[in-house]
């Protein structure tokens, strides 16, 4: 990269704040901001009703410089940076299961530890997850995967069981679960993009990538292979989150992740009810490309969040 590229980038860094990088181009060399989009081929930075906000390309360069810069500090001042107190956004994809049960505990953790860090979370169902960790432009992901490329870290965080989430009062609430009454009554069942069709779930590739079963793809398995011809499904919805509204207005029924099943029964009148079937139990891991070993910022991370699963019971 130009010299002026650099000189301009770091510029921007050092006035970058966690979400929103403000830049003044006062003071600068004339057209410096231009040259600088020339030689990225990108805008970079572009006006709007509260001032220069910067394109994805320029958050993804920022947070590359800002760890340069840090590693750069280090080294004359002989001083480690510690990534709870550095200024970073980290980037995760994550389902809003991992939305609701595993990363509000990981944010009550580091407003106390690390209030200069910022996590941003983006869908994880729509994308290449494996490719953004390799492109760098996600530093962690949250879901259940099966076999994944060379090159891709791994952890288990905890294992996720299914339970079946019913209004109160439904009439499976009384007298003795079987099969045959489960196939009574209509399902809801969570679709990561909301339709039957997206049979690759975000993944192009599959032979590259290994097939990503996702929490809700894998409480599916029972409506689809186990529960035979009988069962019905009505309605279909893309997010966790839209399940308990159908569950409160109907004799619809659901098959959930207990832990958000436990949260999503404090939160309305819901019922749960073990399976009367071998249980569909799954491995929600983190995972993240092999350069962020040598992240300090990233390995920081991964052990805090590690640490909080303690708390999700």
């Amino acid at each position: 990269m130009p010299r002026i590229a650099q000189e301009a980038i770091s510029n921007a860094v050092r006035h970058a704040k966690p979400t929103v990088i403000n830049v003044s181009v006062r003071g600068e060399p004339p057209n410096l901001l231009g040259r600088l989009r020339q030689s990225i081929g990108d805008e970079l930075f572009i006006p709007t009703e509260s001032g220069m906000q910067p394109t994805r390309r320029a958050l993804e360069l920022a947070s590359a410089v800002r760890e340069g810069l840090e590693k750069l500090e280090s080294a004359l001042t002989g001083k480690e940076s510690v990534p709870a107190e550095a200024s970073r956004t980290f980037r995760i994809g994550a389902t809003d299961y991992a939305c609701m049960v595993i990363l509000p505990s990981l944010v009550k953790r580091l407003a106390k530890s690390a209030p200069t860090v910022d996590l941003r979370v983006f869908p994880s169902n729509h994308i290449d997850l494996v490719q953004q960790l390799e492109k760098g432009r996600g530093d962690l992901v949250i879901g259940s995967f099966t076999e994944l490329p060379a090159g891709i870290r791994r952890a288990r965080l905890l294992r996720e069981d299914e339970v079946i989430v019913v209004r109160t009062g439904h009439p499976l609430t009384r007298g003795r679960m079987t099969k045959e009454r489960l196939l009574e009554f209509p399902h809801v069942v969570v679709e990561p993009a909301g339709t039957m069709e997206s049979a690759t779930d975000g993944f192009p590739d599959e032979e590259r990538n290994g097939k990503r079963v996702s929490v809700e793809s894998a409480l599916c398995e029972f409506q689809y292979g186990r529960i035979g011809p009988g069962g019905c499904m009505t309605v279909c919805v893309p997010k966790f989150a839209a399940v308990a509204p159908f569950l409160q207005l109907s004799d619809n029924l659901a098959k959930l992740p207990r832990r958000l099943a436990l949260w999503a029964a404090a939160h309305a009148p819901l019922s749960l009810l073990d399976p009367p079937y071998p249980s569909v139990a799954i491995d929600i891991e983190m995972l993240w490309d092999q350069g962020g070993d040598d992240d300090h910022g990233i390995q920081w991370l991964v052990n805090e969040l590690a640490e909080c699963i303690g708390n999700v019971g």
